[in-house]
Formats: C-alpha cells, sequence, structure tokens
C-alpha cells in the first residue's frame, strides 16, 4: 500500500502524482491519496523554506528551475515556474480534495493542470468552480462541502499526522505504512520497496 501525503501547491507534487499512479498500476500496488496543507508542515517543522524563498542561493534556484523543467519533460508535463501567484493558498482545493473523498483523483489532476500547467490562481473560487464544471462536481455542494467543520478538521488531522510520522514537505510517501519517501525523484526507491514487498508477501 502507499500513503501520498500532497498539497496541489507544490510543483515536485504535481509531477510525483502523475508519475506514481502508473508505477502503481504497473505493480499492483493501492494508493491512499491523503490531502494536506504544506505551510503548516513548514510553519510546525520546516520554516527553512520560508528563509530559502526570501534569500534564495541565485546558483541552486538556477538550477532547480532547469531541474524542474528536466522533470516535467520526462513526465510529459507543462510546468511555470514560478506561476503568477507563488506561493498560493491552497486550502480550498485541498479541502475540496478531501471532500470528494475517493472521487478526488480528477479533480486533484485538475487543479495540479490549472495552476501549473495553466498558470490559474487556484485560490480563486472562480477558478475553483471551473475546475469543478471541468471534472463534473456540483460547484455549489462543493462550496457547501468544503465550508463543513468536519471536513476543515479531517485536512488540519492529515497535516499533523503527516508531522507526527516524520514529514517535513509534500509529497510526502509512505510504503507499507512506515517506510517514508520524499519527493519525485525517489520513485524509483518506491518501485524497489513495492518490489520487495511483493517478494516478501510470495
Amino acid at each position: 500500500m502507499i500513503e501520498f501525503f500532497f498539497d496541489c501547491s507544490s510543483p515536485w507534487t504535481y509531477l510525483a502524482f502523475h508519475n506514481i499512479q502508473p508505477l502503481a498500476k504497473e505493480l499492483g500496488a493501492e494508493i491512499v491519496w491523503r490531502p494536506i496543507l504544506v505551510g503548516g508542515i513548514f510553519n510546525t517543522v520546516n520554516p527553512s523554506v520560508y528563509a530559502q524563498r526570501e534569500k534564495p542561493v541565485p546558483l541552486k534556484a538556477r538550477y532547480m528551475k532547469k531541474d524542474l523543467a528536466d522533470w516535467a519533460r520526462s513526465a510529459g508535463l507543462s510546468i511555470k515556474m514560478p506561476p503568477t501567484v507563488f506561493p498560493v493558498n491552497s486550502v480550498k482545493a485541498m479541502r475540496g480534495c478531501i471532500w470528494l473523498g475517493k472521487e478526488m483523483v480528477p479533480f486533484a489532476t485538475s487543479v495540479f493542470e490549472a495552476y501549473w500547467g495553466s498558470d490559474r490562481d487556484i485560490s480563486q473560487d472562480a477558478v475553483l468552480a471551473d475546475i469543478c464544471r471541468k471534472v463534473g462536481v456540483d460547484e455549489q455542494k462543493f462550496f457547501a462541502g468544503i465550508s463543513e467543520q468536519a471536513i476543515k478538521d479531517q485536512l488540519k488531522a492529515n497535516t499533523e499526522e503527516v508531522v507526527a510520522r516524520g514529514g517535513f514537505g509534500s509529497p510526502t510517501i509512505f510504503v507499507n505504512k512506515t517506510d517514508m519517501y520524499f519527493g519525485n525523484d525517489r520513485l524509483p526507491l518506491i518501485r524497489e520497496a513495492l518490489l520487495r514487498s511483493k517478494a516478501s508477501a510470495a
């Protein structure tokens, strides 16, 4: 089993979200999608992210942009980095993923594509309503649903849980509950972990 803790506001998460699905399908692994707020993680255990944004190392920042473009090309995705609005408030989108539950993947995919591929501000109700229409979600029910306290509480609980389990950003991925991986570039290691798990269960 794969647990995928994610926030749509992260470019590396966009890549990993896209790339892990065919991997899981190939190996017959179930993905449990766990929406979080990555800002809540940064505020709690990883504030260095904010310092890096305020005072980036120019050479590192230039390479990161190239690295992201290389990975996006490899995945067949388009990414604009940085988007016009960055960082973005993704709380409504992530509450939407919680509210949709097992039906969240088409919505989350469209949120990722809207923000990273089309440079649209996913904090705006009009953009989220447009995404809802695109994926066949009733927008009125959507906005009513994401305002429910239980949905807000679940998003907060997911975020607190990933920190308690050792996570410090998005995407944080667990194989079989305890084996943690961070980032899109760890997918080859996740593949190996899944193959080891399958071999030991045989």
